[in-house]
């Protein structure tokens, strides 16, 4: 079934998950990205890893593009596992909020499914199904695949996401600390309930965050007011919490990047994304907190992961 030498490459943008008020509904797609390329091979496996994360990850069946290639040839009814080389440069960072883990599974899912013959390839919607199982949510791995804003939920027929196009303004500046938060620890803060009020706050500053993030920008600080899960996850991480009140003070729209501990500020304009760099550059100098913080300025990226399939390979 499989060609040795078939060989596909794939780039992924990492996500950011809840986007302030939106909690395991939107996610948006950062121009972050994970290279991987997978070719395959005799028997084996082979790895070439290089960059974020890849001195610690797993080099066997048990690296997450593995798991999720697994999972993608399962759904289209393959229980084979070929002979494979992967080579991947990881730039998103590990642990922080920025989706390195779905941008993982996404990677192997794609790849996967490229490498199928015709009659077994995976549609998008199944592909959501396996990529979103693996994550157990699809906030994540929605914007990875598909770009943008994404919003997403769950119904009896499964995993569904309706994706939507970010105003062209909006700029993502992140401030990454140097340390992590397991998602797990992190969703272990949360109550299993809270105050109706803030249920209710939340939910417009939602609706109002699709109408920030397309049509108008200006609305951006309001819109990404947040009482479901930021201030319960405040004591993970603390540096991450004051950096967060303080940009808000300034009247720049900051926010937790998914679990955390990255900053995260989605700027109406260019103005506004200088200006939030200034105020990173002020605010960490003049912390007194103990920590190194690395600040980009990203986009939004508008199509999702890219897949290329190069020609076989000849076999010498």
């Amino acid at each position: 079934m499989f060609e040795i030498g078939q060989r596909v490459a794939v780039s992924v943008p990492g996500s950011t998950g809840n986007v302030g008020p939106g909690y395991d509904s939107l996610g948006l797609a950062l121009g972050h990205y994970d290279d991987l390329a997978v070719t395959v091979t005799g028997g084996g496996l082979e790895f070439e890893l290089h960059g974020e994360g890849s001195a610690s990850v797993p080099r066997t069946a048990e690296h997450l593009v593995v798991r999720a290639m697994r999972a993608a040839f399962r759904a289209a009814g393959v229980e084979e596992l070929p002979g494979l080389r992967l080579e991947a440069t990881n730039r998103i960072p590990h642990g922080r909020g920025m989706g390195s883990s779905a941008s993982a599974v996404v990677a192997g899912v794609l790849a996967a499914n490229a490498l199928l013959p015709t009659e077994r390839v995976l549609d998008d919607r199944r592909l959501l199904q396996v990529a979103a199982a693996m994550e157990g949510h699809p906030d994540n791995v929605a914007p990875s695949l598909y770009g943008g804003l994404v919003i997403s939920w769950t119904g009896a027929d499964g995993y569904r996401s309706a994706p939507v196009t970010v105003h062209e303004d909006v700029v993502p500046v992140v401030a990454i600390p140097d340390f992590e938060v397991p998602t797990r620890l992190a969703r272990s803060l949360l109550p299993a309930s809270v105050p109706h009020h803030d249920a209710a706050v939340n939910a417009g500053r939602t609706a109002l965050l699709v109408e920030a993030l397309t049509r108008r920008p200006e609305l951006l600080l309001p819109a990404t007011e947040d009482r479901l899960h930021q201030p319960y996850r405040a004591s993970a991480m603390p540096p991450s919490a004051r950096l967060m009140t303080a940009l808000r003070e300034r009247g720049l729209p900051a926010m937790i990047s998914g679990a955390g501990p990255t900053v995260l500020v989605l700027a109406a304009d260019r103005h506004q994304a200088q200006e939030t760099e200034e105020a990173l550059a002020e605010l960490v100098v003049r912390g007194t907190d103990s920590v190194s913080w690395r600040v980009l300025r990203l986009r939004v990226d508008g199509q999702g992961a890219k897949l290329e399939r190069h020609p076989q390979q000849i076999q010498g």
